[in-house]
């Protein structure tokens, strides 16, 4: 492989990883409508466990029909990586209902094609995110013990 070669990778790579990271940030803005734009009309989406969101107008339904007052999203990406069109990231999720907070580890691989994500799948321990309910409800309880993104 070339120095050019080796540096148009870099390139994409770090493209990919900017397209991911924009991706997240608009969700929770909440700005669905550049979130759609960085989505690939043909997305696939999972939470592994959970059943496939299959392409963008669904996946972006699935968000609008938690845009209320009350709900909320937050994240906080702790690295990502990327090969090809290939985005590894783990980050804490945090998903917002009222006073509850669930925040917990999530792994996620993306692929990035043309500036648009095409793949989106969500690796997350469910024991972590059985106790992210449970210190979500003591959190709505005892503010003190209430989840912080840092």
């Amino acid at each position: 492989m070339t120095e050019q070669q080796v540096a148009a990778e870099h390139r994409a790579g770090a493209e990919n990883i900017a397209t991911v990271e924009a991706f997240l940030n608009t969700l929770r803005a909440p700005d669905l409508d550049a979130a759609a734009e960085l989505l690939d009309e043909n997305l696939v989406y999972q939470n592994v466990g959970l059943p496939t969101v299959y392409g963008r107008r669904r996946a972006i339904k699935l968000f609008r029909a938690m845009e209320r007052p009350s709900l909320g999203f937050d994240v906080l990406i702790h690295r990502s990586a990327a090969d090809g069109a290939s985005v590894l990231n783990e980050r804490t999720d945090v998903l917002i209902f009222g006073p509850v907070r669930l925040q917990f580890w999530v792994c996620g691989v993306f692929e990035v094609h043309d500036g648009r994500i095409t793949l989106w799948r969500d690796y997350f321990d469910q024991f972590d995110f059985a106790k992210a309910i449970v210190r979500g409800v003591l959190g709505a309880l005892i503010p003190a013990l209430r989840p912080k993104l840092t």
